[in-house]
């Protein structure tokens, strides 16, 4: 096969797969989600902390839990846009965080999963 035709299949692949402006699903991210929680839970702090309030919320801001000092001051607030870089590359964005998942990679997972979490922070569990 031509390069030209490699380039083109490749290209049409990664349409399908991601489609340009797809909206992201939340449910999709649930399931990324499951990932997450040898480390971290919705509600309560475990190894990782908690990710009710997790928008908007400065990092390293959970009373009581034992931060890194390189989160401690990161001075990062977390929105979409952050959450996507941290966790493309945790170690990357913050060089010394004690998080040692390597991240997610997918680009598509990362907007579900941030969806999930945006919006799981706005459930039951977390209004509790």
């Amino acid at each position: 096969m031509k390069l030209r035709q490699c380039i083109l299949i490749g290209a049409l692949a990664l349409s399908v797969a991601a489609p340009a402006g797809a909206a992201a699903d939340a449910r999709r991210g649930k399931q990324i989600y499951n990932r997450c929680l040898a480390c971290h839970a919705l509600a309560y702090d475990r190894v990782g902390p908690r990710h009710c309030g997790l928008f908007g919320r400065r990092a390293a801001s959970v009373s009581g839990f034992g931060y890194s000092a390189a989160m401690r001051h990161s001075k990062i607030v977390w929105n979409a846009r952050t959450l996507d870089q941290f966790l493309t590359d945790p170690k990357k964005m913050v060089p010394g965080t004690t998080m040692t998942y390597d991240g997610v990679r997918d680009r598509t997972e990362r907007a579900d999963l941030i969806a999930y979490l945006k919006q799981a922070g706005q459930s039951a569990e977390c209004r509790r």
